[in-house]
């Protein structure tokens, strides 16, 4: 079979590729190993190196066992695009978990079939999302709230600004004490000892993501996506993105396909 694509291809992109039998977040671990310093994340003038986010997903990946996760079962991130998305992608992966992407946007009823249908234990969310979180909460499985904010992770003085901004804009100021089945997420990494318990994974077989469609023919379906079929998307992008200096915008919802397998 011919593949004339192949001669648009730039010269340092490879036709083919070798796909590693390895879980999704040993990515991050070399990264941190092979570029502590370098920059991870760009937010709102808050940058973060690949090590800081691998040891704050250490950090919560530990909290979350000490929860009680085991090995498959799901967590929800219910949050923006912003660091905590990523920290607690690779968290759930490292405590063995898997990740269930919601839609910040999802109404009560949305967010209460997502969190049924995918059997979700933990939520991990916004802030302003904490008063939809709670409504639905006794109506579902979950058994521990981990809420953040955005202002946890800007840098002065916006930090200090944001919740007059988050006022004006929203009309709201959700306040959240860490007690009980209610965790603070910078309270988390505080407490958390940073020693992940190992979990056995089998690229192949063990499902990392369960990544909903848009229910455009009905009830929105959970995609089940493996460590292996999301490592194949990693090593083509970085093959694709072979300048050392690229720079990703990441424009796409976390939670949408696209944002989840392409950044």
């Amino acid at each position: 079979m011919e593949k004339p694509w192949l001669a648009l291809y730039p010269q340092q992109v490879p036709h083919s590729i070798d796909y590693p039998r390895k879980p999704l977040q040993q990515f991050l671990q070399e990264a941190a190993e092979q570029f502590p310093h370098k920059t991870a994340i760009h937010f709102l003038g808050k940058e973060l190196t690949y090590k800081e986010v691998y040891e704050q997903a250490l950090k919560l990946a530990s909290y979350l066992q000490q929860l009680g996760l085991e090995k498959g079962d799901r967590v929800s991130i219910m949050l923006p695009n912003c660091p905590q998305a990523v920290i607690s992608y690779y968290a759930v992966l490292f405590a063995g978990g898997i990740v269930v992407q919601t839609n910040p946007l999802y109404t009560e009823r949305e967010l209460e079939y997502q969190l049924n249908d995918s059997g979700a234990k933990v939520i991990i969310g916004l802030d302003l999302l904490y008063p939809r979180i709670t409504k639905v909460k006794a109506h579902t499985k979950i058994e521990h709230v981990i809420i953040t904010s955005i202002k946890d992770y800007l840098p002065f003085p916006k930090n200090v600004l944001y919740p007059f901004v988050q006022k004006k804009q929203t009309g709201m100021i959700v306040r959240v004490k860490h007690e009980g089945d209610c965790h603070l997420f910078t309270k988390a990494l505080s407490l958390a000892s940073g020693k992940v318990k190992e979990t056995d994974v089998d690229p192949i077989e063990d499902v990392a993501l369960l990544q909903y469609t848009g229910g455009t023919t009905g009830f929105p379906k959970a995609a089940m996506l493996t460590h292996h079929n999301l490592t194949a998307n990693t090593l083509m992008c970085t093959k694709w993105m072979y300048k050392e200096s690229v720079k990703t915008l990441w424009r796409t919802f976390f939670r949408f396909t696209t944002g989840v397998v392409n950044h």
